[in-house]
């Protein structure tokens, strides 16, 4: 295994840092800037960046022995011999990633759901943790919803009540006024009508209120 180690980030060579994806501030201690980098455990960090196509957000790479007992991490932890990175799944799949580890050569896997991340380490071979819930997936289709039949339209409907109640009105009206004039032997009959006008009136502005409310309704969700 190669190793070289380092009181501080900054002190890397240029010249000798050749993962192009991560920088030296990425994968050094937390807690004290110092870094310890492992050519074999960098080389399938790289590999792994390659093989997903995306950047790998690092949580924790390397950690000095003050820093690992700091955050209570295990007294034999990877992270201290720099093979051992955490990684956050905000950008990534759980099952597509886990995959795509294994298949680059990582053995050791732990599990963080709770805290979005997944711990990936040179081995030997072992996994803690519970997996991420599976998602069928990730993005659900808007699915447009359907047209209303013309007939069964709530617009329709007050539109129609609109138009046969001022029909019903004016009707009204012209019986009321040949009545008035032809009719003398009903006269009784015309206050009624009067009645019978308004009620005719009151049903228009009904539907017209009914037809708007359904166009604004209908704007909002999309449907027009």
């Amino acid at each position: 295994m190669t190793t070289t180690f380092y009181d501080h980030w900054r002190d890397v060579p240029e010249s000798t840092w050749r993962w192009n994806n991560f920088s030296p501030a990425e994968i050094a201690c937390r807690g004290t800037g110092k870094l310890l980098i492992n050519e074999p455990a960098l080389d399938k960090l790289q590999a792994l960046r390659d093989r997903l196509g995306k950047p790998l957000i690092i949580r924790s790479a390397y950690r000095s022995p003050e820093h690992n007992r700091a955050v209570g991490g295990a007294t034999r932890s990877k992270h201290m011999e720099g093979a051992a990175f955490d990684i956050a799944m905000s950008n990534h799949d759980p099952v597509a990633f886990e995959a795509a580890a294994r298949a680059v050569g990582f053995l050791g896997f732990g599990f963080y759901p709770r805290s979005g991340f997944i711990h990936v380490d040179l081995g030997p071979a072992r996994q803690w943790g519970q997996r991420f819930p599976v998602q069928a997936m990730a993005f659900a289709k808007d699915t447009p919803p359907a047209r209303e039949v013309l007939a069964e339209s709530r617009t329709m409907k007050g539109g129609g009540a609109a138009g046969v109640a001022t029909l019903g009105a004016a009707g009204v009206e012209v019986a009321q006024s040949v009545l008035t004039e032809t009719q003398t032997a009903i006269l009784p009959l015309v206050p009624h009508l009067d009645t019978l006008r308004w009620v005719f009136i009151a049903v228009a502005l009904g539907g017209i209120a009914v037809t708007i409310y359904a166009r604004l309704d209908d704007w909002k969700r999309g449907r027009r």
